[in-house]
């Protein structure tokens, strides 16, 4: 049986415009991020999907909640799909984070993937958590389609799992917020079938959109 998952990063937050890292930490969505989230549950409203699953984190759940507004579907909390842990640096700024814990995140060069900041977990352990939770989805709602929200570092761990990317090289990987992405599984194989779409994002912007 394949199971298909439609895949969405939460709405802009105030720490996203501030470049801060949020990990376990949060902040509300901005304005912006509202209107994100609006355009992700009108889009939504137009698929058939058997489940909405979310990451327990606030971000995450204001997001779906707004496409649960959209759709008519339970929000189904999941803590297994919040974001990588950063623990004591969590709501430094990238550029701080570069300063004091340089091994934790770059998109430009390789990182130790074992590096665990204090407090917080290692790039491999949120691919291990990443892969363990959708693989744990995937069985238990087999040929279901499942709306999943959550975090750019969960979608990012996804992506190296599916296409075999080693958890410590750098690799830009695009991940708009509140963006499309729909991956399938069947018999322990994962494809990618749509990516970072934005096409409901543009649209919502243009002059005239209800």
């Amino acid at each position: 049986m394949t199971t298909r998952f439609i895949v969405v990063r939460h709405g802009e937050t105030e720490w996203n415009a501030a470049s801060r890292i949020q990990g376990h930490a949060d902040s509300p969505l901005t304005a912006a991020g509202i209107a994100q989230a609006e355009a992700i549950g009108k889009r939504l409203a137009a698929e058939r999907f058997d489940r909405l699953v979310s990451s327990d984190l606030g971000r995450a759940l204001a997001t779906a909640s707004a496409i649960a507004a959209r759709t008519g579907h339970a929000v189904v909390p999941d803590p297994r799909l919040r974001e990588r842990n950063y623990g004591v640096a969590e709501g430094l700024t990238y550029g701080e984070i570069g300063v004091h814990y340089p091994e934790i995140f770059s998109r430009v060069r390789d990182t130790d993937p074992d590096y665990v900041v204090p407090g917080g977990e290692s790039r491999r352990q949120l691919l291990e958590r990443v892969r363990a939770a959708f693989e744990a989805l995937a069985l238990e709602a087999s040929g279901e389609r499942l709306a999943v929200v959550c975090h750019g570092g969960v979608l990012a761990a996804l992506y190296r799992h599916v296409n075999g990317i080693p958890a410590g090289e750098g690799r830009a990987i695009p991940i708009p917020n509140a963006s499309f992405n729909e991956l399938s599984y069947e018999a322990g194989r994962w494809s990618v079938l749509v990516w970072a779409d934005t096409a409901h994002l543009e649209a919502a912007a243009s002059p005239g959109e209800p």
